[in-house]
């Protein structure tokens, strides 16, 4: 599902630096759950979250109800009318059974421009061509955790030794699009919270950020690794074809530590997209 900050083009790379060993896995800016929904489910326990609680009732019920949810998007209709209704409905929090918002919030996703929640930008579409999509999003849930919290009290609730956590945070100096979105903004003081929690973690953690010198400051810690690695800036195509967008991929184990130890699997090329720094 399109969504801002959506990890689809670092999915590949992201998976492949996962550590060689873990029994939790624990989503905890989960987004469009590019990353979650690219993970070979195992027999790792599994945790979506977001703060976002029209992201999170809406995978719920495609977890739960996903035939209610799809009977609901049957028959909607492809107008700015219905999006600005439906807009203002969720804004004032009108009476709504769960399917049903989850409906609207999905049409406002599919139907806004850039996925943004604020404009009217789609062109035509049938929302039936979808619901292949949420069965298949259906059955991946199946036995995933969906939570919806704050970042700092899911990692103390699910951190363990055997935790793995993977976080896609609002990045630094772009917060202000969270805002768009239901949310109230992700501050620079919430950055340095991110940050001390992680340091108070038993478990590893791998978490995606824009690569900026405030982030690189933040995580200028012993025992932290990082990985410098481009992705293609969506927002820049149209004037400036093949932009790319600096990343950094920040954990607290060594990044290499799979290839390491399972070379047959990588090879130099599984390598280009990122460069190991330390």
């Amino acid at each position: 599902m399109s969504w801002i900050g959506g990890k689809k083009a670092l999915r590949e790379l992201i998976v492949r630096l996962f550590p060689l060993y873990y029994e939790r896995y624990i989503e905890v800016f989960g987004g469009g759950g590019w990353v979650l929904f690219h993970k070979p489910p195992g027999n790792d326990f599994e945790v979506y979250n977001d703060f976002n609680g029209l992201l999170v009732n809406l995978y719920r019920c495609v977890r739960d109800k996903p035939e209610e949810l799809m009977e609901a998007l049957r028959y909607v209709l492809n107008a700015r009318e219905d999006f600005d209704r439906i807009r203002s409905a969720l804004a004032r929090d009108s009476p709504a059974s769960d399917v049903q918002r989850a409906a609207w919030f999905y049409q406002l996703i599919r139907y806004s421009y850039a996925s943004g929640l604020t404009s009217f930008g789609s062109q035509p579409h049938d929302m039936r061509s979808n619901f292949p999509l949420i069965e298949q999003a259906h059955r991946r849930l199946a036995k995933v955790v969906i939570e919806n919290k704050d970042f700092e009290k899911l990692l103390r609730q699910y951190d363990r030794p055997v935790s793995f956590f993977y976080l896609d945070p609002p990045y630094h100096a772009t917060e202000g699009y969270y805002q768009n979105i239901g949310e109230d903004g992700f501050t620079e003081a919430d950055h340095i919270r991110l940050r001390d929690a992680l340091m108070r973690i038993e478990g590893k953690f791998l978490l995606s950020y824009n690569d900026d010198a405030f982030v690189r400051g933040l995580y200028d810690r012993p025992g932290i690794y990082l990985m410098e690695t481009t992705r293609i800036n969506n927002i820049k195509q149209r004037y400036d074809n093949g932009a790319q967008f600096p990343e950094l991929l920040i954990a607290n184990y060594d990044l290499r530590e799979r290839s390491r130890a399972i070379p047959s699997q990588m090879t130099l090329f599984d390598w280009n997209g990122g460069e190991a720094i330390g």
